[in-house]
């Protein structure tokens, strides 16, 4: 434990990515105070596949970090009893996969299964590739409830939890952030650390700086069927789908236009027809909700974590794929916050470099 003792902590956001700062940050001693706009998941956590996907078929600046990634989860596993995570393994596959797997190098090969693999993963598949990829380490949660398993971690640290309680602003001297202004009165803070998915970019603009986030949409599906129809995770050209202990099939899908034929719910009723064409034995499947989540992108696909530049006291988290990255990112942040610990695995992830002339 550092000298989190004599930290005081202001995190806001209450994602996965803020309750895992907090949850770490507690944990290390520090005073943390969480602060939430809405409720606890009610942003783009809410609505996301959950796929744990350390996988990059390009260069990749955060590989390190991906890397991680999985061993973090396993940690956290052993800590807080409600996180629990379905190392189901993920299938992957394009319409060439040969050639599409080629690029990932020495990953794709030693992964590599053939068609009778294939249908030993997944026998109900009606169309099955002569080759896939399989990550069988990689798995998927339930994001809401892995966010509220940190949340119940750090609160058993001390740490205090605000929901309802909108930011109005910052207390300033100088250049040095105090403390943040609430709808539920000011906050004194040594820290302040801005895990708010697409709302950082208000929130830095309040303090003068300008962050380029994008809030990427994606449409998160959910339907009932039966048990059983999916072992692993599936990506192919046609369907990115997974099914939950409960048998809840869980569809993920690109967000195309705001046109009445491109709706949340018209393209989950496509979808539900797509995954009856390619897999045995769907006897049903009822959609039960189908939504927008928005996704914080920098502009340049890597994450920006760090201390903002120009401004004294203000950490800033925002990524994607923020599922993945939460369990790292939470740990290596709070020892750069409270041990001082500057982490080589976020190098590449620093604001200061859209400051750089």
């Amino acid at each position: 434990m550092g000298n989190g003792q004599r930290e005081r902590v202001v995190v806001i956001g209450a994602g996965i990515v803020g309750a895992s700062l907090a949850y770490h940050l507690a944990s290390k001693g520090a005073n943390v105070i969480l602060v939430e706009a809405e409720s606890i998941a009610s942003g783009v956590t809410g609505s996301s596949f959950a796929w744990i996907n350390t996988t990059h078929p390009e260069s990749d600046p955060i590989a390190q970090l991906r890397a991680s990634a999985i061993k973090e989860y396993r940690r956290l596993e052993t800590q807080l009893p409600g996180m629990e995570i379905r190392w189901t393994g993920a299938l992957s596959y394009s319409v060439m996969p040969n050639a599409a797997l080629s690029g990932s190098g020495k990953q794709a090969s030693d992964n590599l299964v053939c068609l009778s693999q294939i249908l030993d993963l997944e026998p109900n598949l009606k169309n099955p590739p002569e080759s896939a990829l399989f990550m069988a380490e990689e798995g998927a949660l339930d994001a809401v409830a892995a966010t509220h398993a940190l949340i119940a971690g750090a609160e058993a640290c001390g740490a205090k939890i605000l929901t309802q309680t909108r930011v109005l602003g910052f207390v300033t001297h100088g250049a040095k952030v105090s403390g943040v202004e609430t709808t539920s009165g000011s906050i004194d803070a040594d820290i302040v650390v801005l895990a708010a998915g697409t709302g950082i970019t208000k929130l830095t603009d309040m303090l003068e700086v300008s962050l380029p986030i994008m809030a990427s949409p994606a449409i998160f599906i959910r339907y009932k069927s039966q048990p059983n129809l999916v072992r692993t995770l599936i990506s192919s050209p046609e369907m990115e789908i997974r099914q939950c202990s409960d048998g809840a099939l869980l569809a993920a899908e690109d967000y195309l236009d705001d046109s009445i034929e491109n709706q949340p719910s018209a393209v989950a009723l496509r979808t539900a027809k797509i995954i009856r064409n390619e897999l045995h034995g769907v006897n049903s499947i009822d959609l039960e909700s189908a939504c927008v989540g928005l996704r914080p992108i920098p502009s340049d696909g890597i994450p920006i974590i760090g201390y903002l530049p120009k401004v004294v006291g203000v950490y800033v988290c925002a990524m994607h794929p923020g599922i993945t990255l939460a369990a790292i990112v939470g740990r290596l942040a709070s020892e750069e916050i409270i041990d001082g610990m500057a982490s080589s695995a976020l190098y590449p992830c620093r604001p200061d470099r859209f400051s750089q002339a």
